[in-house]
């Protein structure tokens, strides 16, 4: 018969940390402690597969199960000295959740359960203290009644109907009639007042008694931690976490101890390293007389254990080190045990009866970014761990927080919340308000912080952008054009915001009914998506040796390169100094997001809006030295490494002026009148523009326009060369869906080369042909393709769009339900989609390769920063990926996780 059931109890434990999945985070970790002698309160732990299948048969319990739990209840009886239910000898017992991963606060816990009217007579009798009992039996009561009897139930409330909060209200009340403010000052017979009122409230409140009966109240409890893996927060904190719904939890069942006995007690929470800086010290919270909900649900304020990590605002407390010594240098010992022998920093949870240390709990504690790679660092250095392992303790998304300012957790956790959007850009931003892009401009040389808001952006808004400290639309998804500029840039971003109504006309914008006007100050929190009204502080980026001494060490695992999205000279010096190993996308359209009559948008605007030939021609010839000299610029800065070079991609329509007083600029320059220009944008519009006339399209239509691009690059790339430098273009020409659209533009590049080689004196100019595969119908057909291409780079971004049928800047409106109701598993915008899109990728990998062998293959959608997509891509056999400049090192590090992955597979 399957075994659902593990005791642990020092020799005699069943189970160990090896266990986790099976037993849980909390019960594996119990039982290891157990076998190392530590002081645990003995007990028992339900498992995973059994949760499972209590959930799935809608709370039957699996054959077996009841027997089990007699025996391991009698032997922990056994093993206390005490008896479950005895009116004179009672035995408490606490029922715990405990999944394979962390989740803190998200499942239930119910403590002292076994106190009824019978058991609490001989509690007093044996303790000596009806305070403590009664204290005990309300906490119970207060407990079961919200966690058991409500939420377990599947009961809804709202505006604080809830049965904890109306039993807590009468708890205050209470306390205020006393004229006390801890719950530690109320008396035995204040107490039993309570308890009493409490059962009255839940009969009217939940239509029935609460149990006075041990055994119901275990198995009501026990259930109920079951349950709680299905509960609302469990489910949003695991799709966040990328958790696995089939995982289920493990319930524990231990006997109590008691941190409520009196001033000679306490309870604590604990980490062995700070948490939120890695330092290499023990770091924690105490409460005396108190129970462990005490410390992390905030009811009472608790003091440091030690004088190490005391600080101004609360040197006068007493820490756990002054008040019991003895129980802390044991607490102290038992961290450094725990230490060694997990070789991690762990997240701690003790209680001391009557001066006596019990501890209840270790597990991998939760860190900040800094912390990660601090702590992996110093462990290393200590010899703890070896390098794969300090790489591996690091996550890649948590480079996020050492790369941008954040704001201030501390004041961040006293906000409150305005509204949310999506994450686009990471870090925080506080600033001005402006509600275009002309107004963030003027703003910002007055204010040094400026908050653009629109209700989307679009290329017309690049200056606003770029002066803003962060950005904020009501629409837009993931890869929408705000979302992919700013993460470009390393702005803060918010995204898709739907909670905002914006009157730009009126300079203002609401939020739930409150009105802000231009020049107010919001903070921003891209990392979270969320926005707060005022300036919150914010916590500046550190990047310090000891990062650039990770990263060096993680590339030295590493085996895909990493390259960048880089449209400027600036933004290839960034992406170099963060370790980018040449450039996998310059979007040439990029370099005309600007405004005025001089710069190269306006001459753009030019060319698409001739109507003759010649006037065409003209502009081009005009355009042409703007273009080589943005190419140039970025080469250079890029010398010695490959700079992928797309041609013009997006529909033309993007680039005409929607504001009069443009237009009438452009009226001017061409010698026409306003309405004509009116008539040639209207012209231009497409019914499905990211379908339509743009790409390879676009260089067919019009070749002077693609032979204007390659010219600028070969002309560069011949000047660059002649000066000493190693420039290595790599012409991509974009939306290709046929192998013929190659051999048209090659033919091109070919004539192109020949003659600009010629003009410099060189026999010849070194370069890579080759294509974005963003279309289906190119994957598929990537043997043709690779006749004439020498490297494919992936554009995720479209290929996700035509694969799914999805607008990418549409998704939003309905993404969110897909994934609340696990329609999809993550966001195809987000991760890179591995049964449909990534069997695209894999295709063409292989067919492309059959005929060249020697294919470069990378990628350049926005997937190339996303850890999960980079993982997928170094399986898939890409040479690279390449992605913002600010997520570069996230993308290296999640290379070398893969390349470790897949050692580590291999050898096993």
């Amino acid at each position: 018969m399957e075994k659902y059931i593990y005791s642990f109890n020092g020799e005699e434990t069943e189970g160990d940390a090896s266990q986790m999945n099976l037993l849980g985070g909390k019960g594996a970790n119990l039982a290891e402690m157990a076998r190392l002698g530590i002081p645990v309160p003995p007990g028992f732990t339900i498992t995973t597969e059994c949760c499972n299948a209590y959930l799935q048969s809608g709370g039957d319990y699996p054959k077996g199960y009841a027997d089990q739990l007699e025996e391991a209840l009698t032997r922990l009886e056994r093993s206390m000295g005490l008896t479950f239910g005895d009116p004179d000898n009672p035995l408490l017992v606490s029922c715990r959740s405990g999944g394979r991963q962390s989740m803190p606060g998200m499942m239930e816990t119910v403590l002292n359960v076994g106190l009824t009217t019978e058991t609490i007579p001989g509690l007093i009798k044996k303790t000596g203290n009806g305070r403590f009992v009664y204290d005990s039996y309300r906490r119970l009561i207060m407990m079961y009644s919200d966690v058991v009897m409500e939420k377990a139930e599947g009961i809804e409330t709202e505006n604080g109907n809830a049965i904890r909060p109306q039993l807590e209200r009468i708890l205050s009340a209470f306390k205020e009639t006393r004229g006390v403010e801890s719950d530690a000052e109320l008396s035995e017979e204040d107490l039993k007042e309570i308890c009493i009122r409490f059962n009255k409230k839940v009969i009217q409140v939940l239509g029935r008694e609460f149990p006075d009966s041990p055994r119901a109240q275990l198995e009501g409890a026990i259930g109920a931690v079951f349950k709680s893996w299905n509960g609302k927060r469990a489910r949003s904190y695991r799709r966040i976490e990328n958790i696995a719904d089939n995982w289920g939890t493990g319930v524990t069942v231990q006997a109590m101890v008691f941190g409520n006995m009196g001033e000679t007690s306490a309870t604590g929470v604990a980490f062995t390293r700070n948490p939120a800086t890695g330092e290499n010290t023990f770091f924690g919270e105490w409460l005396p007389n108190a129970q462990g909900e005490d410390v992390v649900a905030g009811l009472r304020t608790p003091s440091p254990i030690n004088e190490a990590t005391k600080r101004e605002k609360n040197k006068a407390v007493q820490s756990l080190e002054a008040a019991m010594p003895d129980a802390y240098r044991e607490l102290e010992s038992i961290r450094h045990t725990l230490e060694q022998h997990y070789k991690e920093m762990l997240d701690i949870e003790f209680t001391i009866q009557k001066e006596r240390l019990f501890m209840l709990q270790c597990r991998v504690g939760k860190r900040t970014g800094t912390a990660s790679m601090v702590m992996a660092m110093e462990m290393l250095d200590e010899g703890l761990i070896d390098e794969v392992t300090a790489i591996k303790r690091v996550k890649p998304h948590q480079l996020n927080e050492l790369l941008h300012p954040i704001v201030d957790p501390d004041e961040e956790r006293r906000a409150k919340c305005l509204t949310e959007g999506l994450p686009a850009g990471p870090g925080g931003a506080f600033g001005h308000l402006a509600f275009t892009s002309d107004e963030a401009v003027k703003l910002a040389k007055t204010h040094p912080h400026v908050i653009l808001v629109r209700e989307e952006t679009n290329p017309e808004d690049i200056e606003g952008m770029r002066a803003a400290s962060g950005i904020l639309t009501a629409r837009g998804g993931m890869t929408s054009h705000a979302a992919l500029v700013a993460r470009g840039w390393g702005k803060c971003c918010i995204v898709g915001a739907g909670g905002i109504t914006i009157h730009p006309s009126l300079k203002k914008m609401t939020i739930d009914g409150t009105t802000f006007k231009q020049g107010d100050i919001l903070t921003l929190n891209g990392t979270r998506g969320r926005v707060y009204e005022g300036k919150l502080n914010m916590v500046d980026a550190t990047e310090d040796p000891r990062f650039q001494g990770f990263m060096e060490m993680a590339d030295k695992y590493r085996t895909m390169g990493v390259r960048a999205n880089a449209d400027t000279r600036e933004d290839a010096l960034v992406a170099k100094s963060y370790g980018a190993q040449g450039i996998g996308l310059f979007r040439t359209e990029h370099m005309f997001y600007s405004a005025g009559p001089e710069d190269p948008l306006f001459i753009l605007q030019k060319i698409i809006l001739s109507d003759t030939e010649s006037e065409r021609r003209s502009a081009i010839l005009e355009l042409a030295p703007f273009v080589k000299q943005e190419i140039k610029n970025t080469m250079e800065a890029m010398d010695a490494m490959p700079v992928t070079i797309r041609t013009l991609d997006p529909p033309l329509h993007e680039f005409v002026p929607h504001a009069r007083a443009k237009q009438m600029e452009l009226a001017e320059a061409l010698g026409v009148d306003l309405n004509e220009i009116k008539r040639r944008c209207e012209s231009l519009q497409e019914s499905n523009p990211m379908m339509g006339h743009r790409g390879v399209r676009l260089g067919i239509s019009f070749p002077d326009i693609t032979e204007m691009q390659v010219r600028a690059v070969f002309e560069a790339t011949a000047e660059l060369a002649k000066s000493g430098h190693h420039p290595q273009p790599e012409i991509m020409i974009p939306v290709t869906c046929d192998v013929n659209e190659l051999v048209f533009v090659r033919k091109i590049v070919n004539r192109i080369c020949e003659d600009v080689a010629r003009q410099h004196g060189l026999a010849g100019l070194v370069y890579k042909f080759g294509t974005m595969i963003e279309i289906p119908r190119a994957a598929l057909r990537a043997r043709q393709m690779a006749e004439l291409a020498e490297f494919f780079s992936f554009g995720t971004n479209d290929l996700t769009q035509l694969t799914y049928g999805f607008s990418r800047d549409d998704a939003g409106e309905f993404m969110p339900t897909y994934l609340e109701n696990k329609i999809l598993p993550a966001d195809p915008f987000q991760t890179l989609d591995p049964r449909g899109v990534g069997e695209l990728i894999k295709i063409a990998v292989e067919r492309g390769r059959k005929t060249r062998p020697d294919l470069k293959i990378g990628i350049c959608g926005e997937h190339g920063g996303d850890p999960a997509s980079v993982r997928f891509c170094y399986k898939a056999g890409l040479d690279y990926v390449s992605c913002s400049p600010y997520r570069i090192p996230i993308a290296r590090l999640a290379a070398a996780h893969a390349a470790i992955e897949a050692s580590e597979k291999d050898e096993g």
